[in-house]
């Protein structure tokens, strides 16, 4: 997409996913090649101009391949009312009318579309799933980690292969974050699953049972003041929670949050960062922070 939208003074013009696909009935050597855009933009803010931009993905697509294309929104905002799926304008008898699909996330927290969502064998059920469970469990983390141990278990009963579980895993893990604390927890959890079932581990575990060793290790380092790993991994995860929640942040705010080496101050901010309401208020709460640590002048 970068080679047709490119970033402008308007603002982010970059797609989320573009596929390029056949049609079905399309089997005939003779017969002519048929292809179709289909474009996915996932929303997970309110955003004023976001069906004018719409717009501009199909018209600058249109232009460049002319071909049908397919312009699907997933919204994944909080507020059910936020619904946009077209976009008008008209001037000197001109006149546009651009209407998308759309499918809002959270009308599947209705008891029968939640319950169509467990019935389901589609893997994106589960991250549906995982996505409103994040969101509903805003600032009650004890009740996220016991939805991410239900629909993780749900993973290992659904009948997919290893390599399967192990990608989703590795996705419902990332979308539903918790502290460290609750994370082990967690993960312990499902150790024992995995034990009791004879499961084999799944390669994200075994990598974290591998960094387990490391860290016993990491924290004697700690004890002679090599505390550098800890800082880095810290200073990482803080900013991976808030791209993962707020989709992108400023270079200048990584560099504010990686120029910190309390640690314990950076356990505060993790948590933050997984339950603050926007990126404005994490900001804020880093600046106020930072004037706290300042000196006083004479």
């Amino acid at each position: 997409m970068q080679k047709i939208i490119r970033e402008a003074d308007r603002g982010r013009q970059f797609t989320d996913k573009l596929f390029k696909v056949y049609l079905k009935k399309q089997k005939e050597k003779k017969q002519k090649e048929v292809w179709i855009l289909i474009h996915t933009e996932v929303q997970s803010q309110e955003e004023a101009d976001f069906a004018e931009r719409m717009w501009t993905y199909h018209y600058r697509l249109r232009d460049r391949y002319q071909q049908p294309i397919i312009n699907l929104a997933v919204l994944g905002d909080r507020r059910k009312s936020w619904r946009p799926s077209s976009y008008c304008y008209s001037f000197g008898g001109c006149r546009v009318v651009f209407k998308f699909p759309i499918v809002k996330l959270v009308d599947f927290e209705e008891a029968e579309r939640w319950r169509s969502l467990e019935e389901s064998n589609n893997p994106f059920a589960i991250l549906v799933m995982a996505h409103l469970r994040t969101l509903s469990t805003y600032k009650k983390l004890e009740e996220r980690k016991a939805w991410k141990w239900n629909l993780v278990r749900r993973l290992f009963e659904s009948g997919y292969s290893r390599e399967e579980i192990d990608k989703l895993f590795r996705l419902v893990d990332w979308l539903m974050a918790l502290p460290e604390d609750l994370e082990r927890s967690w993960l312990t959890e499902v150790f024992e699953y995995q034990q009791e079932v004879q499961m084999p581990l799944l390669s994200h575990l075994e990598i974290w049972a591998k960094e387990e060793g490391l860290q016993q290790g990491l924290q004697q380092g700690l004890q002679q003041g090599l505390q550098q790993g800890t800082l880095q991994v810290l200073h990482e995860n803080i900013t991976d929670i808030l791209e993962i929640r707020f989709e992108s942040i400023a270079p200048e705010l990584k560099e504010a949050i990686a120029e910190i080496e309390d640690i314990p101050r950076l356990k505060s901010l993790f948590k933050e960062a997984l339950a603050i309401a926007s990126l404005d208020e994490f900001q804020k709460l880093l600046a106020e922070e930072k004037k706290t640590d300042e000196p006083e002048s004479c």
